[in-house]
């Protein structure tokens, strides 16, 4: 399979301050990479990819069932193979797994593709949107959500762009990655 590429193009074909690079949204499952990065990509015009989508295409299977046949290391080493390339692309908004740049390389190489922005909520607004989604989620498998948030926290506070979602629409934080965006193309 190849990643989707249509209107993008690859990073060694455009220059990292023309404006086209990416913009990567992370963070924590429940903090609305995939809603917000869908919104960025409509008010930007970008091609909006989910790293899990193409992970669960590329595997033939659903995340669930791939950490059941392959375990955690099999689907993170599919997830680090999906990271580096997309991160080959340009003109992209991304939105990567929630445990995805827990891998300091994965997240070396997403950081130097282009806008890295880690979202984050507090505990009670994730707890309220992630309650009714456990099955389907095989981190939130054992119930210690919190625990699994604390243990990737390190590595989340490595991301030098952070937006927290609590109390904000989809359309306040796409906003307000665009500006982020902007001003990182600025300089």
């Amino acid at each position: 399979m190849v990643i989707p590429d249509s209107g993008a193009t690859s990073s060694a074909a455009t220059s990292s301050g023309d404006g086209n690079r990416n913009i990567i949204v992370t963070g924590f499952m429940g903090t609305g990479k995939t809603t917000v990065g869908r919104r960025l990509a409509e008010l930007t015009g970008r091609r909006f990819v989910d790293m899990d989508d193409v992970i669960i295409e590329r595997g033939g299977m659903t995340i669930p069932e791939i950490f059941a046949q392959k375990g955690e290391a099999g689907f993170r080493a599919l997830e680090a193979q999906v990271c580096r390339e997309l991160a080959a692309q340009n003109g992209l908004v991304i939105a990567t797994g929630g445990g995805a740049l827990v891998n300091a390389e994965n997240r070396a190489v997403m950081q130097a593709a282009g806008l890295l922005v880690c979202l984050s909520a507090t505990p009670d607004a994730l707890w309220s949107r992630l309650e009714s989604e456990a099955a389907g989620r095989p981190m939130l498998a054992n119930g210690d959500w919190r625990g699994l948030l604390e243990k990737r926290r390190a590595a989340y506070d490595e991301i030098t762009h952070q937006v927290d979602t609590t109390g904000k629409t989809p359309d306040e934080v796409a906003q307000e990655i665009i500006e982020l965006w902007h001003q990182t193309e600025s300089t």
